[in-house]
């Protein structure tokens, strides 16, 4: 892995990007000893450089993202309203703020062709996202 060190990517162009991970993966690759990489290990061994498939796995991972930070302050909008710090006509406009950003991530996630299940996270310990 150390010819791995300072690789930096500096090339807008997809084509670019998918050759640096290409000969990346393919270092990771020729680090691990052999016999030592499983079954399901070798399956990931193929990565998917279809400048569509990075454009949409962008835009899942960034959604996924969106939808996190979404949650969060939807917790935290209940916290603070429970706790009787917000005025009527603040809690209405949060709940329409919020309300418009579930909505503008709902239709984000249709364009992308995105199922719902594809922007849930497994948070481990705590559950999945939703």
């Amino acid at each position: 892995m150390s010819g791995l060190k300072g690789a930096a990517i500096e090339s807008r162009a997809v084509s670019d990007f998918s050759r640096v991970m290409v000969e990346t993966s393919s270092a990771l690759l020729q680090s691990v000893p052999a016999g030592k990489m499983t079954a399901a290990a070798g399956q990931s061994r193929k990565l998917n450089l279809d400048p569509d498939a990075v454009k949409n796995g962008l835009g899942q991972l960034v959604l996924t993202l969106v939808k996190l930070i979404h949650e969060l302050l939807e917790r935290q909008a209940l916290r603070r309203i429970d706790g009787g710090g917000l005025s009527d006509d603040e809690i209405e406009q949060l709940g329409v703020t919020l309300m418009q950003q579930s909505e503008e991530i709902e239709r984000l996630r249709i364009e992308f062709g995105l199922e719902k299940e594809d922007l849930n996270l497994d948070l481990g310990p705590l559950g999945t996202l939703f």
